[in-house]
């Protein structure tokens, strides 16, 4: 099964799924240099239901939120390397600078975030919710981050 879906080809994968009685769980995110924080909460994202969907920031979309010289990792790039992961069941694309549009076409039975978010800042908590859904903001790992990551590569080999 390809993981890599455009938004339109999941909701038709995930309809099925839904049918067949399996809980869809969603995530977001850049994903831009993978590292154990990141690995650590999608499979406890997973936990949370049946069929994982990660949908991954364009690049377009983390130079808006993350500056200029991000990401580090092209798109096509990222995605093959999440969805390369046990606990991604399907990974799509996103261009907007939130989610909220892919969340209110999916419709998915749990929303997941991570710890650094308040539940009440959550993009979608609301029309989740609304269709009967949930929210769980799954516990940060301390100093687990691309930019701590980036920070260490600098310190290491120098800055130019």
């Amino acid at each position: 099964m390809n993981k890599l879906c455009t938004r339109e080809s999941l909701k038709d994968k995930i309809d099925l799924l839904r049918k067949e009685g399996k809980k869809i769980v969603f995530t977001n995110g850049c994903f831009d240099i993978l590292h154990a924080g990141h690995t650590r909460y999608l499979r406890e994202a997973k936990r949370a239901g049946d069929i994982l969907i990660l949908a991954l920031n364009s690049d377009e979309s983390v130079r808006t939120l993350k500056g200029d010289k991000r990401p580090l990792i092209p798109e096509a790039e990222r995605a093959d390397v999440v969805a390369s992961l046990e606990s991604v069941d399907f990974v799509t694309i996103f261009h907007e600078l939130t989610p909220l549009a892919l969340i209110e076409f999916l419709k998915p039975d749990v929303l997941i975030k991570g710890g650094d978010w308040e539940e009440e800042n959550v993009v979608g908590r609301e029309s989740v919710k609304k269709w009967g859904g949930r929210v769980v903001i799954i516990p940060e790992i301390k100093g687990s981050s691309t930019t701590n990551v980036i920070e260490k590569i600098l310190n290491a080999y120098g800055r130019k």
